[in-house]
């Protein structure tokens, strides 16, 4: 039997989905679980975007242009203008979701060898790409005491070497939550500068800051104009991560007629994908509003809740839905899978029809990639709305005595 590639072998499996076996066994037994471990938005869809798709009218569904329709691009170049990001639609090439729009990224502007430098914990794809890229990744490290503010110049100029070609971040931060200020920003653009690095920035989850300070997109430093390559997906900002709609956005045009070559050679971006994309772009400001205020109240109310549970420890995410939190364990990935396998709570509270409740989390050691970091961390999404997170505050708690007690 012939053996699986090097590649395949190397490619790590997702912190976020690897314990699926464990909650679908759970399920299987009638338990409750409360997914706090991956970031997939509860709330819905926008009517304008469902409306669109069940409005289609089309006799065939033909291929779209390789680097997305032109009405769609157009109608997000208005999309970035309001957040102070002057682009034209020859410089936004949509994608199959945010994921493709980084492995471009990485397949136009890297070749085998080279190394790219993140922060961690990072997002876990990051990781997959890189692999699937042949690029190397390495790292500087944030500290949860620091509430995973960016790392020192002074380790990023460390980590450089003849071999690094670009600085990925991402900004506000999956898994962390962390929003990088308008100092820490420029910190990177004289890096990137000084040794002419392109500086990649996920920007997918702009639309959750949760401070007055005004974002400032990466494509909007000064002095690095073409070394910058922002990623974006309407996933998580209109609740549509199943349509596969991304972006790269850049003023390089030797990069974006690179990333057009692999474009062509996959065909073309989701058409229904598409339809439903430009329909969420405007006449969504409402909309978006009232996700805003519910994200910020989960927050709120969830970080609050996490720091009153004995040797529990989160920082406040200044963005995103998402927090990297310590618990009082000496191994999280042995406790999420005991969550999940072993323990199960119930009282009154418990909804009817369910033998118990448990908790779903993502084990935060996956995004780091220097070994023994996180072993006690993990990540969680407040992504279930109020009533579900206090539940899932009060099975943690418990769980944690639980498994202490052992």
């Amino acid at each position: 039997m012939p053996g699986i590639s090097q590649r395949g072998v190397r490619l790590p499996a997702s912190p976020i989905r690897k314990l699926t076996p464990f909650s679908d066994a759970a399920k299987a037994r009638g338990v409750k679980v409360y997914h706090l471990n991956i970031g997939q938005p509860d709330l819905p869809t926008p009517p304008k975007a469902l409306d669109a798709l069940r409005k289609i009218d089309r006799t065939t569904l033909e291929y779209s242009p390789s680097n997305g329709i032109k009405s769609l691009r157009d109608r997000l170049v208005g999309y970035y203008a309001k957040f102070g990001v002057n682009v034209s639609e020859k410089e936004i090439i949509v994608t199959c979701g945010g994921s493709e729009a980084l492995l471009l990224t990485f397949m136009s502007c890297l070749d085998p060898g080279d190394e790219i430098i993140m922060t961690e914990p990072g997002y876990a794809n990051y990781i997959s790409f890189s692999v699937t890229a042949g690029v190397t990744i390495k790292t500087v490290t944030s500290k949860i005491e620091d509430g995973f503010a960016l790392p020192s110049v002074e380790d990023f100029e460390k980590a450089i070497t003849d071999k690094t070609k670009a600085i990925l971040i991402c900004n506000p931060n999956n898994p962390t939550g962390y929003l990088y200020s308008k100092e820490e920003l420029y910190r990177l653009r004289d890096i990137v500068r000084a040794h002419d690095l392109f500086l990649i920035s996920d920007e997918v989850y702009r639309e959750f800051r949760y401070t007055d300070a005004p974002y400032l997109s990466a494509l909007c430093l000064p002095g690095i104009e073409d070394n910058v390559i922002v990623v974006d997906s309407v996933s998580k900002r209109y609740s549509e991560c199943g349509i596969r709609v991304g972006m790269i956005v850049s003023h390089n045009e030797k990069v974006m007629s690179a990333v057009m070559k692999f474009c062509q050679a996959r065909l073309s971006p989701p058409l229904l994908g598409q339809i439903v994309a430009e329909a969420s772009i405007e006449g969504t400001e409402e909309y978006s509003k009232e996700c805003f205020v519910e994200y910020l109240g989960r927050r709120d109310f969830f970080i609050e809740g996490l720091n009153k549970i004995p040797g529990v420890y989160s920082p406040t995410p200044k963005g995103a839905f998402y927090t990297v939190l310590s618990l009082p364990v000496d191994n999280a990935e042995d406790f999420c899978k005991w969550c999940l396998s072993d323990f199960v709570y119930k009282d009154e509270g418990t909804p009817e029809g369910f033998t118990g409740e448990t908790v779903m989390m993502a084990p935060a050691a996956g995004f780091y990639s220097t070994p023994g970091l996180g072993l006690n961390q993990v990540r969680m999404a407040y992504v279930l709305k109020k009533e579900d997170l206090a539940r899932a505050l009060i099975v943690l708690e418990k769980a944690l005595e639980a498994y202490n007690s052992k």
